[in-house]
């Protein structure tokens, strides 16, 4: 299943067991109804900052919407965890590595940034994240701070604070993301 379609799918899905509507979700996010409505049946894709919005509304984590559904949980191992499948338009890879864990105590998520990829706007959500750099150079603006890690650099943040990360190098960047929404 294309990964546009595929999240689209689980935006949608998650939003009607809420008993939300596309206006709900709209005037909570910004977004455009006619973008959300395109989103779910897989005319357009969303940027990293607008999954934010969305998960943060639908009270998920953004790695929600790239898992698979299964009811349940187990231990798992992932093997060759970077699939080019993942890359959406926007130019990143969003990989959910928590496997079938049913409702994790954390996310970890491997991102992989795309040279000039995100670009962006700061956001900001509940919980906290712990970035791990393992290849390249990442930027991070955390409360209006900037700062470069280097591989084997990591931070720990407040998620409520605004934050954003950017790739600003001609190389690609991968680092682990373990996020939680407590």
């Amino acid at each position: 299943m294309r990964q546009t379609t595929h999240i689209g799918k689980r935006v949608n899905k998650l939003r009607k067991r809420k008993k939300l509507t596309l206006k709900n979700i709209s005037e909570e996010t910004g977004l455009s109804i006619s973008f959300l409505s395109q989103l779910e049946h897989g005319k357009t894709s969303a940027t990293l900052e607008s999954l934010k919005k969305i998960s943060e509304s639908l009270d998920v984590n953004p790695s929600y919407f790239f898992s698979e559904e299964d009811d349940d949980s187990r231990s798992t191992i992932t093997r060759n965890t970077v699939d080019t499948a993942n890359l959406t338009e926007n130019r990143f890879i969003y990989k959910n590595l928590s496997g079938d864990m049913k409702d994790p105590a954390f996310i970890p998520n491997l991102i992989i940034l795309d040279p000039g990829a995100n670009r962006g706007n700061n956001f900001s959500h509940k919980g906290q994240e712990f970035l791990f750099v393992l290849e390249g150079t990442l930027t991070i603006e955390v409360d209006n701070y900037v700062n470069v890690l280097y591989p084997y650099d990591c931070v720990f943040l407040d998620s409520s604070k605004p934050h954003y990360w950017f790739n600003k190098t001609d190389k690609p960047i991968k680092f682990l993301c373990i996020s939680t929404n407590d």
